[in-house]
């Protein structure tokens, strides 16, 4: 016989254990290493430095400190862009770039001049210059990515600059990079032809048609004096309409497709109106501008007419709580804090760039240090913030071959969109090694998945990483790393296994197929 107080518990416990039960979601992932979408470009995993608020100064470059070299490098920092592995390091902006003469920043530091600085409203002393960034670049070990400035700028400035950078000597512009120090040329591969000019907040703001015809002209300079560099070109960055964005593209091209090999999209993406499953599901448009846009390059360039143009999303970012007026003029600005929510949604982004591998080759983070950044500094260290470990995580392992993966998933709703799966889920190869990235939107239920393995078999140790928290706005700060990368390790056998992704979370799952 039970007391009244243990019915009285029972009748309590039965609506949570009910609701545990319907709160079971199962999903199923195909994998077939034969099914090949492209292979993956390195410089998906590459990152982006502007002369804005503390991402330069006070972050990768701080003179004076005792965290810094001797050349104003910040230490800490460099080692934690070392192990984010950067892959392509865009510089000096972003709307900065847009009245920013390259001269000014070449020479002794202490005789250069100090400018007006009408990007951000501030002072440009301009001691981290092209040196600068390129010398970093090669500590760093990756490849610099030069936008030049097709706002205020002239053509010849832009030429200029890449003689400076690139050619070997027995010019004006190699006799001066010898005096201020630099004997070999860099040989900077990656140019931009400015920086979002369909924008109206732009220096040097133009309509499609004047910004293709200038920057065609500028393009051709630039070919002429080195005929190995790759050219990128200023695509809408301004999504107001559809109509609008797509016009401008389509017409850039015209003008610029025989001198291009990249054409630049920007995104950023916000959880303003605190909509977690809405915001979760950015990555949606994403993929439709991705299409689009692949639509009108395939439109405009004739195929086999000459070698192919390409995507690169070289700002990309969650970016909304520092945004807007008062927040984006000064010195200390756009330093967004990140939350779990926002290390899911970079996932699901990276996961859209793995999946059309074959379009989008070129996508930078913005920004490296501080200002939207997934790195955050004081004067006395930093911490790493929620968005840096699903980054870290892709551009450490998922390389090679990315591959067509097929999900069964269960579906949510949002304002804008009838089904948005619970699971994004990229996949890749890389010398039998399989790489499954899987971001599980859930904000409260586990997804069991049975993961197959088409006419291959799992051998040996698998390998988990994880980056979850005790929930959705769960953020870093210095000396607390409550968002992380947790792994573990296991072992399988066959072509089955079965995996169930914790609630709001990222999922890394790699291990060897047969």
């Amino acid at each position: 016989m039970i007391t009244r107080r243990q019915f009285s518990a029972a009748v309590a416990a039965a609506p949570l254990l009910l609701r545990g039960q319907a709160r079971s979601l199962s999903a199923r992932i195909r994998i077939d290493p034969e099914r090949a979408i492209a292979p993956i470009d390195p410089k998906i995993y590459g990152n982006f430095t502007e002369h804005l608020g503390r991402c330069i100064e006070g972050g990768i470059f701080e003179e004076g400190s005792p965290l810094s070299d001797a050349s104003g490098y910040r230490r800490d920092v460099l080692e934690a862009a070392r192990n984010l592995h950067v892959t392509l390091l865009r510089w000096p902006g972003g709307n900065f770039s847009s009245n920013y003469n390259w001269k000014d920043g070449i020479g002794p530091r202490d005789q250069r001049p100090k400018r007006l600085e009408m990007a951000w409203q501030t002072v440009e002393d301009n001691r981290f210059g092209t040196h600068e960034f390129l010398n970093y670049a090669e500590l760093l070990g990756t490849e610099p990515y030069v936008c030049a400035n097709f706002g205020t700028g002239s053509w010849t400035e832009a030429q200029q600059w890449v003689e400076y950078c690139n050619l070997a000597d027995g010019t004006e512009m190699t006799e001066l990079r010898r005096k201020n120090g630099r004997e070999k040329p860099w040989k900077v591969t990656y140019w931009g032809l400015g920086n979002e000019m369909d924008g109206p907040w732009q220096m040097g703001h133009r309509s499609a048609e004047d910004y293709g015809k200038f920057a065609l002209e500028g393009a051709k300079l630039m070919k002429w004096t080195d005929p190995g560099v790759k050219l990128i070109a200023a695509g809408s960055s301004n999504f107001t309409t559809r109509e609008g964005w797509t016009g401008w593209n389509r017409t850039v091209l015209e003008y610029l497709k025989d001198h291009i090999e990249y054409l630049s999209l920007h995104s950023y993406v916000g959880n303003g109106e605190n909509d977690y499953l809405s915001f979760a599901a950015s990555a949606m448009d994403l993929e439709d501008r991705i299409r689009t846009t692949e639509g009108i390059i395939r439109e405009v360039v004739a195929p086999g007419a000459r070698k192919p143009i390409y995507i690169s999303f070289d700002e990309y970012n969650v970016w909304y709580r520092e945004r807007g007026d008062g927040k984006q003029s000064g010195r200390r600005i756009l330093e967004e804090i990140y939350n779990l929510e926002d290390a899911l949604v970079i996932a699901t982004m990276l996961n859209t760039f793995v999946n059309n591998a074959h379009i989008v080759k070129i996508a930078n983070m913005a920004q490296l240090v501080n200002v939207i950044a997934p790195i955050f500094t004081n004067e006395k260290g930093l911490f790493l913030q929620t968005i840096y470990y699903p980054l870290q995580l892709f551009a450490t392992n998922a390389q090679g071959t990315a591959l067509q993966v097929f999900v069964d998933s269960p579906t949510y709703a949002t304002k804008r969109f009838e089904k948005v799966p619970y699971l994004s889920v990229s996949g890749s190869m890389n010398n039998r090694t399989l790489v499954l990235n899987v971001v599980n939107r859930h904000p409260d239920q586990d997804i069991d998945v049975e993961i197959e393995a088409q006419d291959s078999q799992f051998d040996g140790n698998i390998d988990v990483s994880v980056v979850n928290g005790a929930d959705l706005k769960t953020s870093n700060d210095f000396g607390s790393s409550k968002v992380k990368t947790e792994s573990s390790t296991s072992r399988a056998a066959g072509n089955k296994l079965r995996y169930k992704f914790p609630a709001h979370s990222f999922t890394q799952i790699r291990g060897a197929l047969t």
